[in-house]
């Protein structure tokens, strides 16, 4: 309930008609539109993006370039994602390896390899 809100704040989902109640009554075309939207969301497309998508579908006539201009910069985002995420994975593996063997706290490489690295706090009065 409070998904279908935000969207409807959002603009992204057309407002439903309302009962004689007040109750908000979804069609068929919500729930399509409800669908696009997660499944944008799973892609980890944001909501200005969801935003300009959801126009674009409403205009069939139009070319796709913009479509297509949208998914190639997510792409570019996700392939430096993977790459943040590969110099984090070799980063965490060469701490790791400071610690062959499990040793006293005060003796870990891993937690000296941490407190070197670790940018040094302000001095404070």
């Amino acid at each position: 309930v409070e998904t279908l809100r935000f969207y409807e704040q959002e603009r992204l989902l057309t407002p439903p008609q309302r009962s004689q109640a007040n109750y908000r009554i979804y069609s068929e075309e919500h729930q399509r539109q409800v669908h696009f939207i997660r499944y944008c969301r799973s892609l980890d497309i944001g909501i200005e993006e969801i935003r300009q998508l959801l126009l674009l579908r409403l205009n069939p006539s139009k070319s796709c370039l913009t479509v297509n201009s949208l998914l190639d910069e997510k792409l570019a985002q996700v392939k430096q994602r993977i790459r943040d995420l590969q110099c984090l994975q070799l980063e965490l593996q060469q701490l790791r390896s400071r610690c062959s063997k499990p040793a006293r706290t005060a003796d870990c490489g891993i937690l000296k390899g941490l407190s070197e690295a670790a940018p040094a706090l302000p001095q404070t009065s």
